[in-house]
């Protein structure tokens, strides 16, 4: 699916747009933002990207991970996707951090992470986009990437790795 994304800078100001092809295409900085969703026993909700997904096919990524769409905000991106993915709405979500990082041969982006509490019974995901969903703690998560058992998409255990405060792959611009 191709849509048109905001191209921007090192300082994260627009300074164009380019469809998504072209973007990957050419190795163009963009926008991205990524939702780590817990349930109330603290367990993160974590989903198997469908087979079917261009990008990273049935790996194991955080909650929510989105393109941010040209004029569109990191929250509203991350409003949506959570929306389109999960089928859930009016979750109260507060961004952790904004940071640069390279996703994989051609993707720059630079993204925003936010946290926020989900219902899992309220959860109906999207199975074109999604395989499954789970819920882990951080410690089991940690255990499963050490095990290597399962793909973990990278950004995700680069983004992982910063949450839990050990280094991790990425340029954090804003707290």
């Amino acid at each position: 699916m191709d849509e048109l994304l905001d191209i921007v800078n090192d300082e994260d100001i627009v300074t164009g747009q380019e469809m998504r092809s072209t973007v990957h295409e050419l190795g163009l900085q963009h926008r991205g933002v990524h939702v780590f969703l817990y349930s109330e026993a603290g367990k993160m909700l974590i989903q198997k990207r469908s087979a079917d997904r261009a990008s990273s096919p049935s790996m194991l990524d955080c909650s929510i991970s989105e393109h941010v769409k040209a004029g569109e905000s990191y929250l509203d991106a991350a409003i949506r996707g959570m929306k389109e993915e999960l089928g859930v709405t009016g979750i109260e979500i507060h961004p952790l951090v904004t940071f640069r990082m390279n996703y994989g041969f051609n993707d720059n982006e630079i993204s925003t992470l936010y946290e926020g509490v989900i219902d899992p019974d309220k959860v109906i995901f999207d199975p074109v986009e999604i395989e499954e969903v789970g819920y882990y703690s951080i410690s089991e998560l940690k255990e499963m990437m050490k095990e290597g058992n399962l793909k973990f998409c990278g950004w995700f255990v680069e983004i992982l790795n910063w949450y839990s405060k050990k280094p991790a792959n990425l340029k954090v611009l804003d707290l």
